[in-house]
């Protein structure tokens, strides 16, 4: 993304070329280093805060179906695709969205700016972590989009636009091959196939991310150890050891711990409820204020950690939980407005996400791909050393440390 500032000079009586190239260099000018890089450090840190607000609400709406099932979501991916689909409304539809999104005190322009300046410094967070976020536009041929909307997804997404027929059998295998070589494989569909005749336009996120424990589990101290279900139950599960030191949260119902990857900007977060608490209760009690004030209560504790090895894959349509946040006119064939995307009567037709998670002794594999599809309508303390043996429903969360973004968040009910 270009620093420069284009600003449009407009003449209605002839200038000398000398005072003409003093204006458009006057133009180009960009802010001073130190200013720009303040005024884009505070558009990260209010994005990130506007996204993992949006996480812990959708969070929250998944758990009301089925808080009893291992949930995986990325709220970068779902906001990224989201706020693509946002350049697009307009009204009534365009409120709906900011609110959902958490954008109210933000201006379009500023919600554009902050999501590049996001992904950028995402995409150089460690280089000892691979962290890759990739954004597309699948359009119908023969449909009309508005030039400006697609400029903006362009400019500050890094999404082109593909236009292919829709009722071409490869048509599907094309979008869906694009989320997987973009997902290292790990997401392989996410697109139905045939595509629906009423669909016209398909806004995709996907993201990558792949981390080395910045120090790994032996894979000699993994064992076989009890792990309880809800239910009651007890099953055996490869459980991983370590102690040393670690950034340590001992709250009055919980236990946390950090487990950094690479040289330490991304962290594993784990969350264990007491014995006489849940899951459920640590979950309730989630919100953007409890989840900075933890942020803020880590300490570098000495303390020994046992984790479950894990790998699960999670799909869900979004439909009903982000209609449940305020977005439901989005959805609505009569009262949705994109007319800032096309002038065809379209609305949100459905949100799919899927997410794809491995832990294991040498760190962390994570993948996750949105489809937003649009149809026509017609500091350090010393403190005692502890224990953590995640053998219960735990909770984590996958958090850039600079940013404060969280890219990944699940409750585990049962490791698989």
């Amino acid at each position: 993304m270009s620093s420069q500032s284009v600003c449009p000079v407009h003449l209605v009586r002839p200038v000398p070329a000398f005072l003409f190239a003093a204006l458009v260099a006057l133009c180009l000018v960009s802010p001073a280093p130190a200013a720009e890089e303040a005024e884009k450090g505070d558009v990260q840190q209010r994005m990130a805060a506007a996204t993992t607000q949006f996480g812990f609400r959708l969070f929250a709406e998944l758990r009301k179906e089925k808080a009893d099932q291992n949930i995986f979501i990325s709220p970068a991916s779902v906001a990224f695709a989201l706020a693509m689909t946002y350049n697009g409304a307009a009204e009534e539809t365009q409120r709906a969205m900011a609110k959902t999104l958490g954008y109210r005190k933000m201006s379009p322009r500023d919600v554009n700016t902050a999501n590049a300046a996001l992904i950028e410094s995402l995409a150089s967070a460690d280089p000892a972590v691979e962290l890759a976020i990739a954004n597309s536009l699948w359009a119908r041929k023969g449909i009309e989009f508005d030039p400006n909307f697609l400029f903006r997804n362009r400019k500050f997404y890094g999404a082109e636009m593909t236009v292919l027929d829709f009722s071409d059998p490869k048509a599907a295998p094309t979008i869906n091959g694009w989320v997987s070589r973009h997902t290292k494989g790990k997401i392989e569909k996410i697109v139905a196939d045939p595509i629906p005749p009423q669909m016209v336009l398909y806004l995709i996120n996907a993201i990558y991310f792949k981390g080395r424990w910045s120090r790994p589990f032996n894979k000699e101290s993994t064992a076989e150890r009890d792990f309880h279900l809800l239910d009651g139950r007890t099953k055996k599960h490869p459980m991983m050891a370590q102690g040393g030191k670690y950034l340590y949260l001992k709250h009055d119902n919980f236990q946390a711990v950090s487990l950094p990857y690479g040289q330490g900007r991304i962290s594993l977060y784990v969350f264990l409820p007491d014995a006489e608490s849940s899951l459920k209760a640590f979950c309730d009690s989630l919100t953007p204020e409890t989840w900075a004030d933890w942020m803020r209560r880590f300490r570098r504790t000495d303390g020994d950690v046992v984790l479950p090895k894990f790998k699960l894959e999670y799909e869900k349509e979004l439909n009903d939980p982000l209609k449940a946040m305020s977005m439901a006119v989005a959805f609505d064939p009569d009262k949705a407005d994109f007319s800032e995307m096309t002038k065809e009567k379209v609305f949100i037709s459905e949100v799919k996400h899927k997410t794809f998670v491995e832990v294991n002794e040498e760190g962390t594999e994570a993948a996750a791909a949105t489809s937003v599809g649009i149809a026509l309508t017609a500091m350090p303390m010393e403190q005692e050393r502890f224990t953590l043996v995640v053998d219960r429903p735990f909770f984590v969360a996958i958090r850039d440390n600079q940013t404060g973004m969280l890219l990944f968040m699940g409750g585990i009910v049962e490791p698989l």
